[in-house]
């Protein structure tokens, strides 16, 4: 099992976290998806098949790219 935490400038309210909690939550592997509006910042904790590549182009497709 990984565990990240990404920086997503991006977030800015409730429904940013949601949508990301939601999508992240989609992907096969994924096992737990926090999103944090007070610092902006996303932990993903996966294992195979995700990986942090899929990840991070999963969070870029829905318009909210870590950096």
């Amino acid at each position: 099992m990984n565990m990240v935490v990404y920086s997503v400038p991006k977030i800015h309210c409730g429904n940013c976290t949601q949508t990301i909690e939601n999508e992240l939550a989609e992907l096969p592997g994924v096992e737990a998806v926090k999103a944090s509006i007070e610092d902006r910042k996303v932990m993903v904790r996966f294992s195979e098949p995700a990986t942090e590549e899929s990840v991070k182009a999963l969070l870029t497709e829905i318009n909210y790219p870590a950096e």
